[in-house]
């Protein structure tokens, strides 16, 4: 028997190795990028949306190395990257010449390079992204011409000598206001983009030209110095300042635009993002463009605060996104957690079954040998006082494994109770009563407490002894760490309507604590303080410095409390107070009590009204041996797995992170029934990014987001699905997105009101989802043959065609402006859509969703394919082609031509 049971431990033992070994496979796509510098916003801008974007993609291992604007330091980065092997290598380079031979290195080691912001010479590159700076020099002349009334004198001040946007800005300005004999660069001032190397020169500049009208100034830090200077001579107001990079931060372009310090800023977008999505296509040997341009836009007043504020909701949507990803991290950790415990039960289960087994064998052989020594004289003592002492090994060895084994069972009951707390919560709901649902959270609220009986069972059998545990402290943000556990509790709070709250007047206040066994101690503290206060009452923990070296972390509840003669046992195991009628072990206080100890810190008890336990820790570690301390693991959380109250029990986890963000399409779901909208949103964020509305702003959300697919109730608050249906088919930036009707409603009138509006699917309730999914997914797949026709016959759509009457014609209308545009090189995205009568944005996501392309590069095609024309014709050089279309330069119009059609503008002209 003891072989049979050695035979099973072995066995799971195995499984529970292979089970690890198989999880912490998978490679990574390891991206190296070499940042010039970070001692600029702009800069720290494009690190965060980087890394922002890294964190969406669980393959990529992303590492940053900062020059600190220091070319040979530069080098030696990106030297480095190529001996580590790495995938793909993105580069913002300080100079353009010396990073060149480095680059090409990398090209000849089979590493691709993209280069971002500033360009190296030559081509020998992978890749460029970044904005047009040849453009935005035009830009600013072109809003300095449209807006003087003055003296025509302008001042231009660049950027360091030898940086690629410094020359390229130069090189468009100048093209543009030497057209115009009315104005004169009066002074082009050399500075190095700080401020301090614009003031002297300014100075001297404006006291000798005290009439000048215009600066235009590389990036809005010099513009700003330049103002400052100016205003010490009582210029300020005399003179309009443009800047270029457009940051929304303090001093950023933006805010200076909005006081009325300058008059304008050009956006200069970091392109941090598209960068590492650019990289990923080159990994996965994806066809690029050699050259990828950012588009941009000039912010002044009559604009600024509406860019401030779309800046302002991208920077949260980025952190919510990061709370989201550390969420997931945390459920993540909790799942594999959990996972290796219910392993671990099953374990122990077989243990004792295989004891209780060998028990019952062990008592039928006892009573049989006590028959036989019946009958026996003097030899039946001895047998049955042999057997006695067998028996109590036995069942003293198989206490001792109960022992352990019920003492392993009490940590799965707080997660339990908070599972069964909510199921108990949605059986009450009357929104669920009556569903099919209420069938399956019964289910679950039976095997929960059939499982919780059986862990209350185990405890009540054998009581935990008292556990010793190693302390393992390290130096710790105790606000960052409160915070995040308290992150746990938040959905109950809200359930509840509890004021939960933090208070610290130091938020960096730090701690040496084993971040594990303080875990358990404010989840114990915590948990009791959500079960015993009632609903809208309040739970606040407050962290405070006292003047003896300690810090002292109050949890203070507006709940029952304890009775006043009952306060000094609370730390007693198995003590529960004679008010607790709440299901309770009685140690989680106990084992609080002993971690905090642990910690050589104190917990006490205050309970007037409510219930307070402070937490006395000190500060430092110089009272901690140096056995107990350990120092952090570089980049990975100081808070370790936590017991969520948010988890998605449907949810199939292991397709959790099978399409990645920037492969879903976007969903708008407009319905009302929040129960309904949960439900939606739970079955369908996995294939899809969903967006919701409850009606009453449904078509201005739609307008906003410009959704893949929309699914619409008919009864809702302000107008029915009907409505927003016609209202959304009818408006030219919306007309072509796919609408389902899901509604209760199936009567044949309803159905045809329904189709007669515009609708492109019609489901009634109860529907079934894997219909839905499929419904869904067939009109994505007729969108994109749409999208393939238009691709392809996007020069010559036919007015016969049976595809979208209102996209045919919106794209040949588009088509027709543009052809007679096509030798305007003046003529931008912005008269194009002023022309359409649409918004620039509005006029990039239509033609995004349609063919597929962003606007620019839809005119550019068309600009080459004129150029094909003409060189056809054969009565122009390249050059004169280029500049006519357009172009910047003949070698940015050659490489254009190249990638298009596959030869150069020379070999395409030979051939033809």
């Amino acid at each position: 028997m003891y072989q049979f049971i050695k035979y099973i431990v072995l066995f799971l033992a195995v499984s529970l190795s292979l089970i690890s070994c198989k999880q912490n496979q998978g490679n990574k796509i390891k991206v190296g990028f070499s940042q010039a510098m970070t001692t600029d916003d702009w800069r720290k801008q494009m690190n965060s949306s980087i890394k922002i974007e890294a964190s969406l993609r669980p393959e990529v291992d992303l590492t940053i190395k900062d020059a600190h604007n220091n070319v040979n330091r530069q080098i030696e980065d990106i030297e480095r990257f190529i001996s580590n092997k790495v995938d793909v290598i993105i580069v913002s380079p300080i100079q353009s010449k010396p990073l060149t031979a480095v680059v090409e290195k990398s090209i000849k080691a089979g590493i691709p390079v993209l280069v971002v912001d500033r360009k190296i010479e030559g081509e020998n590159y992978t890749a460029y992204l970044g904005a047009d700076n040849i453009e935005i020099g035009r830009i600013g002349a072109r809003y300095i011409i449209s807006h003087s009334k003055g003296s025509g004198k302008i001042v231009e001040i660049t950027g360091a000598a030898g940086s690629s946007p410094a020359y390229e800005r130069t090189l468009g300005f100048s093209q543009i206001i030497n057209e115009n004999k009315r104005f004169t660069i009066v002074k082009t001032i050399q500075g190095d983009w700080e401020k301090e190397s614009v003031k002297a020169p300014m100075k001297a500049v404006l006291q000798q030209n005290p009439d000048i009208e215009y600066v235009f100034a590389h990036n809005d830090r010099m513009a700003l110095s330049a103002w400052e200077t100016a205003k010490t001579l009582g210029l300020e107001n005399k003179i309009k300042f443009i800047g270029v990079d457009a940051l929304n931060s303090v001093n950023g372009g933006i805010e200076l635009v909005k006081s009325g310090v300058l008059d304008g800023t050009i956006l200069y977008p970091t392109g941090g993002n598209e960068a590492l999505k650019l990289a990923l296509k080159i990994y996965n040997k994806e066809s690029v463009s050699k050259n990828n341009i950012l588009n941009t836009i000039v912010i002044d007043k009559n604009n600024a605060e509406i860019i401030e504020n779309q800046m302002d909701k991208v920077d949260q949507q980025q952190l919510v996104i990061e709370s989201q990803q550390g969420a997931i991290k945390v459920q993540e950790k909790e799942y594999a957690s959990q996972n290796n415990l219910v392993r671990l039960l099953s374990f122990f289960l077989v243990i004792i079954l295989s004891l209780t087994v060998y028990s019952i064998y062990s008592t039928i052989s006892i009573s049989r040998k006590k028959k036989q020594l019946e009958r026996i004289n003097q030899t039946v003592i001895d047998q049955n006082s042999e057997i006695q002492e067998m028996a109590a090994i036995a069942s003293k060895s198989n206490e001792a494994k109960l022992s352990f084994f019920t003492g392993l069972s009490h940590e799965f009951k707080t997660p339990i109770t908070l599972i069964m707390s909510y199921v108990e919560s949605l059986i009450e709901n009357d929104k669920i009563k009556g569903t099919a649902l209420i069938d399956e959270v019964k289910l679950i609220h039976k095997n929960s407490n059939r499982l919780l009986r059986l862990i209350n069972q185990l405890l009540d059998f054998r009581k935990i002894e008292e556990q010793k545990f190693t302390l393992r402290a390290s130096n710790i943000k105790i606000y960052d760490f409160t915070n995040e556990v308290m992150a746990n509790f938040r959905g109950e709070a809200i359930r509840r309507n509890i004021d939960f709250q933090l208070i610290s007047k130091n938020k960096n206040l730090e701690l040496f604590m084993d971040n594990g066994l303080m875990d358990k101690v404010y989840f114990n503290l915590l948990s009791n303080a959500f079960k015993f206060t009632p609903d809208n009452g309040k739970i606040t923990i407050s962290i405070v410095e006292s003047s003896d070296n300690s810090v002292k972390i109050h949890f203070k509840d507006s709940g029952i409390g304890i009775p006043e003669e009952e306060q000094s046992n609370v730390f007693n195991p198995f003590f529960r107070a004679s008010n607790n009628n709440k299901n309770s072990s009685g140690i989680g206080l106990h084992l609080s009590k002993e971690f905090v100890l642990l910690h050589k810190g104190s917990i006490e008890l205050k309970s007037k009204q409510g219930s307070e336990f402070v937490i006395t820790l000190w500060k430092g570690k110089e009272h901690l041996q140096p056995s107990e301390i350990v120092q952090k693991v570089e980049n990975q959380s100081t808070i370790p797995s936590l017991i969520t109250d948010n988890l998605d029990l449907e949810t199939e986890l292991k397709d959790l992170n099978s399409i990645s963000d920037s492969e879903k399409h976007s969903l708008l779901i407009i319905e009302d029934n929040i129960d309904l909208v949960a439900f939606l949103k739970a079955k369908l964020s996995n294939e899809y990014i969903v967006n919701i509305s409850d009606g009453s702003d449904a078509v201005e959300k739609a307008l906003e987001i410009i959704p893949d697919i929309i699914i619409c109730d008919i009864n809702l608050v302000d107008k029915d699905g009907y409505e927003i249906t016609k209202e959304l088919k009818k408006d030219l930036r919306s007309s072509h997105i796919p609408i389902i009707i899901l509604t209760a409603q199936s009567n044949k009138e309803s159905v045809l009101k329904g189709l007669q509006s515009g609708v492109d699917q019609y489901l009634t309730k109860p529907f079934s989802l894997s219909i839905l999914k499929q419904s869904i997914l067939s009109l994505l797949f007729n969108r994109e043959k749409l999208r393939y026709y238009y691709t392809n016959n996007i020069y010559r759509i036919e007015p016969e065609s049976k595809f979208g009457n209102q996209e045919q014609t919106f794209i040949t209308k588009m088509n027709n402006i543009i052809m007679s545009n096509v030798e305007n090189p003046k003529f931008s995205v912005e008269e194009l859509a002023d022309k359409l009568g649409v918004s620039r944005v509005q006029l990039y996501r239509k033609v995004k969703a349609i063919i597929g392309i962003n606007i620019s590069d839809h005119i550019n095609n068309v600009k080459l394919e004129k150029a094909a024309e003409l060189l056809k014709s054969n009565d122009m050089n390249i050059s004169e082609i280029a500049y006519s279309l357009g172009f910047s330069t003949p070698n940015y119009f050659s490489t254009a031509f190249k990638n298009k059609f596959g030869v150069s503008p020379k070999e395409y002209k030979t051939l033809n």
